[in-house]
């Protein structure tokens, strides 16, 4: 069930922590339901591939894994690069980057952005490419290297897909924290961000898609409210 009420930073770590507190449904189950709605969302969208993912360290990198293993899966071409060393990976994005390894996914690793210029022809000849950099978590100042991965990923000719909301945006204010993915398109979870209500925001956010991750619908009424 999507919603059509806005949830802050606060309350989106709350429907997370709740579920699998509360209701004993593991995360990795939520991040499974995340990036199966994004690849549906794809297919929809009639996306050819090749699809790039370009992802972080975190949940929003996970979720990342699991749009490729589903893409991998439909036979439609996909790669990852990966702006975080793998041995930082936790809990459900670490689970599902060793499962996206061992299916033999293509990988690249650089934690760094060492190789920029690797990064762009990377993304080259991308049908879309897919946001799962940063997610609602981030506040202050976008650093290094996902500033440089960021412009990259806009000068890129590739349709762009922005997982939960556009990386550098702040999901509060709707506003960006410098350097900020142009999506044409994003896939949020749950319900809209708060910052989404900010008009601006619809520059960097582009079509707005809410997909439903299974979190129990008792939790995100309460959390809606507050």
């Amino acid at each position: 069930m999507a919603h059509h009420e806005r949830l802050s930073r606060k309350a989106v770590r709350s429907v997370d922590q709740r579920t699998v507190e509360e209701f004993g449904l593991p995360g990795i189950a939520l991040m499974e339901n995340a990036g199966r709605g994004v690849f549906e969302l794809l297919v929809s969208l009639k996306v050819k591939g090749p699809v790039k993912i370009c992802a972080g360290k975190g949940n929003n990198g996970g979720d990342g894994f699991v749009i490729a293993r589903h893409l991998d899966n439909a036979g439609i071409p996909v790669q990852i690069y990966l702006l975080a060393d793998p041995e930082q990976l936790k809990g459900d994005a670490a689970i599902n980057y060793q499962v996206a390894l061992r299916m033999g996914l293509v990988i690249h690793c650089d934690p760094n952005l060492d190789y920029p210029e690797e990064f762009r022809t990377f993304l080259e000849e991308a049908d879309w490419i897919v946001d799962a950099l940063l997610g609602t978590g981030i506040q202050g100042t976008i650093r290094p290297p996902f500033t440089t991965a960021i412009q990259i990923m806009n000068q890129s000719q590739g349709n762009k897909l922005a997982v939960d909301l556009p990386s550098g945006l702040d999901c509060d204010s709707g506003l960006p924290l410098g350097d900020c993915v142009v999506a044409n398109h994003t896939a949020t979870f749950v319900a809209e961000k708060k910052g989404f209500a900010l008009p601006d925001s619809k520059q960097y956010t582009g079509t707005i898609s809410v997909l439903d991750i299974g979190a129990p619908r008792k939790v995100v009424t309460e959390l809606l409210e507050i």
